[in-house]
């Protein structure tokens, strides 16, 4: 149907995984697309291989944390499309040197704690301040952040993941609440375990079939389920749909925490049927 034609729009975080997913498939509904990632490289490729596909895309390599970088980010929208409809803030920090002293919040290196929010909250504010004044120009637009499940519901360790992750949902909120009247639209997804191409590799098998148990689905998740909603979200049928977080998540978050364990246990005792 090609629900995004004429639009413009930023994906950020969009070298690889939920990011390259969700720019691949806005491209694909007719949107041009700005493809930017710390890993310039990385974003060169994923924008090539739309443009080879017959979609429009550009690359830019930017740091979410730096504001002149963030702000030449949306300059190039403008400047290469026209403008600026749609941003998907999907940047997150992921380096398992910075997640991995991600631990209980009594021996947290603080260092660790402002690394984090520097990209998965400064960043998305970033993105909004400097998003929102060519929105503006055009009418409105809209914003979608990626939070996480781990926003709603707390992990055992990355204290600093999971709380950038809640304030995210918190800062949606205040966009949507602030510009909403202006015909800016601002929404969160809140994705569970998503198999990128980096947890796929890296994730031992019995974590995954522990996880897989958790969930109502019978798999996990994957990149192009989320870039299937953002598209949904950034398109005019989603007109109504502002200031709140969609979970994506398989059903993880339905259910009480012991489900695997009380499934396990019904099955063991219930006669066959």
């Amino acid at each position: 149907m090609r629900e995004l034609r004429g639009k413009v729009a930023i994906v950020t975080g969009a070298a690889s995984g939920i990011g390259a997913a969700t720019a691949r498939i806005l491209a694909r509904e007719g949107a041009a697309v700005v493809v930017a990632d710390i890993n310039g490289p990385g974003a060169d490729e994923v924008a090539g291989k739309i443009a080879a596909g017959g979609g429009r895309a550009v690359p830019a390599a930017v740091d979410v944390g730096e504001p002149d970088q963030v702000a030449a980010m949306v300059d190039t929208a403008v400047r290469e499309f026209g403008g600026l409809d749609v941003l998907h803030s999907n940047a997150s920090l992921l380096d398992p040197r910075v997640l991995g002293r991600d631990l209980e919040i009594a021996d947290l290196d603080p260092d660790v704690w402002d690394r984090v929010m520097r990209v998965n909250l400064r960043g998305y504010m970033l993105g909004a301040k400097y998003a929102i004044p060519p929105m503006l120009s055009r009418g409105g637009g809209v914003i979608v952040h990626t939070s996480s499940v781990t926003g709603l519901q707390s992990e055992y360790r990355r204290s600093a993941y999971s709380t950038s992750k809640a304030a995210i949902i918190g800062f949606t909120r205040a966009v949507a609440t602030q510009y909403g009247k202006e015909g800016i639209r601002c929404v969160a997804v809140a994705p569970g375990l998503v198999l990128t191409e980096g947890l796929t590799s890296n994730m031992p098998a019995p974590v995954r079939d522990m996880s897989l148990a958790h969930h109502l689905t019978p798999r996990l998740g994957e990149p192009d389920d989320i870039g299937e909603l953002v598209s949904f979200l950034a398109s005019d049928r989603a007109a109504f749909i502002t200031g709140c977080t969609v979970p994506i998540d398989g059903g993880l978050s339905a259910h009480v925490a012991a489900y695997a364990d009380e499934r396990r246990f019904m099955e063991s005792h219930t006669a066959p049927r």
